[in-house]
């Protein structure tokens, strides 16, 4: 039984060979990322600028998300094992969750520092400044085009690497702002405001991110998935299906969909043929690979769809 189990979980790896390229482009992000952040460094400590130092503190956060997105990619390849039976793919989602976290973190800490320096502004040096933020704005840009390139919306792990990256950009984009106007006319505040602006910025990019992974980690049903739509177009397209309860969906990765559910016959004679027939509706009218399926025979007293799809009985079978 083990080794059935384990081949019917194969199938969610095949999409998951296709993402060498992910990988790649993740990889060089990390790398280019953490280098340019030590002139980031350099810069906001010479130039006294909290849009340069932030950017700096984000692009580390960045590399090191990068880097556990890398990781994630190179884990959710690994086969599946009696202790594993699903492997490590969902291994991406918990990097994309832990990315969004870093993001609301590095928020919080950009928010103390600017209303800290609103107090007492320090001497911005403007110029260099200027310079190593139009910089990393630049390195920003060709990463953005790097990992957007044939991105999966699906996919969480690079979602939450490009969230990092437009947050870089963005904080590339406040410190070019901020030394222009602390150049143009002097005022210093510039550079903790812009700054404020980025953290309220980073906050949404996280929420999305955080909202999504942590709904798959919470085995939720996944978008586009209307369990009382299944219900109902399983027994429109099968009349020998009386009822459809016990309804569980989820997704591993946010770009696989499982279901499991039971099945009531009208008629129990013959009533194992409807198990392949129930699950090439699933695949043809609603776009579901795999199925769990499970005949009731006994006759339950109340077989509607009820209010919660797990039923009164939870996970107890009627067989």
């Amino acid at each position: 039984m083990t080794e059935l189990h384990l081949h019917q979980h194969e199938g969610h790896s095949h999409v998951l060979h296709g993402q060498h390229g992910s990988q790649r482009r993740i990889g060089i992000a990390a790398i280019l990322t953490f280098t340019f952040m030590f002139a980031e460094v350099i810069g906001g400590v010479v130039s006294g600028s909290l849009a340069l130092l932030a950017d700096a503190a984000h692009m580390l956060t960045d590399a090191g998300s990068l880097a556990l997105a890398f990781v994630g990619y190179a884990l959710a390849r690994r086969p599946a094992d009696v202790s594993r039976t699903f492997g490590f793919s969902r291994f991406k989602v918990l990097a994309a969750f832990a990315n969004g976290l870093l993001l609301v973190l590095l928020a919080i800490w950009i928010i103390v520092e600017a209303i800290q320096r609103m107090f007492d502004p320090p001497e911005v040096l403007y110029g260099v400044m200027f310079w190593v933020a139009l910089g990393g704005l630049a390195l920003n840009i060709g990463m953005f085009f790097m990992l957007h390139s044939g991105h999966d919306h699906d996919d969480l792990n690079m979602s939450g690497a490009i969230a990092h990256v437009i947050g870089d950009l963005l904080g590339s984009v406040a410190a070019i702002l901020a030394s222009i106007i602390i150049w143009t006319t002097g005022f210093v505040l510039a550079d903790p405001l812009l700054s404020l602006l980025v953290a309220g910025l980073l906050f949404k990019s996280a929420y999305p991110i955080i909202s999504r992974s942590s709904h798959i980690l919470l085995q939720g049903t996944p978008k586009g998935i209307d369990l009382k739509g299944i219900s109902d177009g399983i027994i429109a397209a099968l009349p020998k299906v009386r009822a459809v309860h016990h309804m569980h969906a989820w997704t591993l990765t946010g770009q696989d969909r499982l279901i499991t559910l039971h099945v009531v016959p009208v008629e129990q004679e013959h009533a194992i043929d409807l198990i392949p027939e129930v699950r090439q509706v699933l695949k043809d009218k609603f776009d579901i690979d795999h199925a769990t399926i499970e005949l009731d025979l006994e006759p339950l007293e109340e077989c509607e769809f009820p209010a919660d799809p797990g039923g009164a009985h939870g996970h107890d079978h009627h067989h």
